[in-house]
């Protein structure tokens, strides 16, 4: 990748700006994982940031609790922290000139329960990272093979959060993260993953410690797949947790939402309405039954990571 010019360098420090940015742009050199070769190097941009207040600290967490992330029609960036009580506090503006990223998600690199930083992937193919406190980097180029990407925690045991991806003949692959944005060279997980048009994820599920996932298919039937914790062989067979998921036009896990330890997932209904699945901790039942955090309007966000 080029020198990155004054005109990026400001549209980063723009797009990273309010509760999560304060700008001082420096330019940094970073090794980089292209989708396929890991090889590659590149050039990027690299900003100094502020950490979202409230949601940090130095002590590795039993379960993982994030802010919310929502991409708003105009471009703007909005971030909701947990109220503690189940719910989502009042939203903060926390970017601006967001709209052609093709996915984003949080990832949690040292296991303190709060993600690091953010993996996005760009419309020109390029897997960039964000790490809080420290800026951006190009990781690699290529990424358009995919059609989308997920971080679900640490699934290869190493300690880091890892990156699932997904390209378009419905094979999957995890990258493991090497604790600052970096990634290693993938490893297939399997085939048959493109029957799927939802997949979330950002801890234990089933009690077991370690990081599990679920997948929706077009039916609406909703499966757990138990992590293994071993990167070659990522997780066990599927196990089906109920049918009637189509109401939902998105599921996302941002983890521990109602404090109880134990992970949850949020569903956006196809009627703007935001839902908290709480987990239970049990493989034959993961979820409690829902509860609505938000009496409508989350449609307006593109994207919710």
């Amino acid at each position: 990748m080029a020198k990155t010019s004054g005109r990026t360098r400001g549209r980063i420090a723009a797009r990273l700006t309010a509760a999560a940015i304060t700008a001082a742009l420096v330019a940094t050199g970073a090794s980089a994982v292209a989708a396929e070769n890991p090889a590659k190097s590149a050039q990027s941009a690299s900003a100094k940031a502020q950490a979202p207040s409230g949601l940090r600290s130095s002590a590795v967490a039993d379960t993982t609790r994030n802010a919310l992330y929502g991409f708003a029609g105009n471009g703007y960036l909005y971030s909701y922290a947990p109220d503690g009580n189940g719910g989502l506090g009042a939203r903060v503006k926390s970017g601006e000139n967001w709209g052609t990223e093709k996915d984003l998600t949080q990832v949690d690199h040292n296991g303190d329960g709060h993600s690091d930083g953010i993996w996005y992937r760009s419309s020109d193919g390029y897997l960039r990272y964000f790490m809080w406190d420290v800026g951006e980097f190009t990781v690699g180029g290529g990424w358009n093979t995919y059609n989308h990407i997920w971080s679900v925690g640490n699934l290869g045991g190493a300690g880091a959060g890892d990156l699932l991806a997904r390209d378009g003949s419905g094979n999957l692959y995890i990258y493991l993260g090497y604790g600052d944005g970096k990634l290693t060279s993938r490893y297939k997980v399997g085939g048959g993953w493109g029957q799927y048009n939802q997949i979330a994820g950002n801890g234990d599920l089933t009690g077991d410690g370690k990081a599990d996932i679920v997948a929706r298919d077009g039916s609406g039937t909703l499966w757990l797949y138990k992590g293994t914790g071993n990167y070659k062989a990522p997780f066990e067979g599927r196990t089906r947790i109920g049918g009637g998921w189509n109401a939902y036009n998105t599921l996302i896990s941002t983890g521990d939402l109602d404090y109880d330890g134990k992970t949850d997932l949020i569903a956006r209904g196809n009627d703007g309405t935001l839902w908290r699945y709480s987990g239970t901790g049990n493989a034959a039942a993961p979820y409690k039954s829902r509860v609505m955090i938000g009496t409508g309007g989350w449609n307006t966000y593109r994207l919710l990571f």
